[in-house]
């Protein structure tokens, strides 16, 4: 089934194969079904129970589709008021329970949170180049064993971070991250 304008599918688990809306926004643009599959295949070992956090939801389609696939509770953060609307609607449609909405800015999020996760979405809107300035904040909302996911249309680097696995689909490029280790 492919992906029809302003909607976005989910792919598996739970709520697979239903379409989820989201509005015309600057920068709103949701992760393509096929990176989707590739990151959830990463995933596998890790999403069942997981708590999960996506900073900069969107459409929703990574935290729906973590939602899907087991995660035992999911943040979304969102900003801008028609996607937060959406993602209250597609949240009553599923009867998400274990999804949680915050809609405030991701600056005044991470300005308060004070639980830790196993796995952080961090696909802020291309433009805005903020993956450099957010990367050092991320593992202080890491659990032990906690990973990031980051999406980006440009090569980043990774100080700091461990890659765990890279791909890349057109103009996306994409990364699982740990901590790294201290040496």
């Amino acid at each position: 089934m492919a992906q029809q304008r302003n909607k976005v599918r989910i792919i598996a688990g739970k709520y697979r194969r239903r379409l989820l809306p989201f509005p015309d926004a600057d920068g709103l643009r949701p992760t393509p079904d096929r990176v989707r599959e590739t990151v959830f295949n990463w995933l596998a070992d890790r999403i069942d129970g997981a708590h999960c956090l996506d900073l900069f939801a969107g459409s929703g389609a990574m935290g729906f589709e973590a939602a899907s696939r087991g995660a035992a509770s999911v943040v979304l953060v969102e900003k801008d008021r028609q996607a937060m609307q959406c993602l209250r609607d597609s949240k009553q449609l599923l009867q998400a329970d274990e999804v949680q909405l915050q809609a405030m800015t991701a600056d005044a999020y991470l300005a308060r949170a004070a639980t830790t996760f196993d796995l952080v979405f961090l696909d802020p809107p291309y433009a805005l180049t903020l993956l450099p300035a957010l990367l050092p904040r991320m593992a202080a909302l890491l659990k032990p064993s906690g990973c990031i996911y980051i999406e980006s249309d440009r090569p980043e680097q990774f100080d700091g971070w461990q890659v765990l696995k890279q791909g890349r689909a057109g103009m996306v490029r994409f990364a699982l991250l740990a901590p790294a280790a201290d040496e």
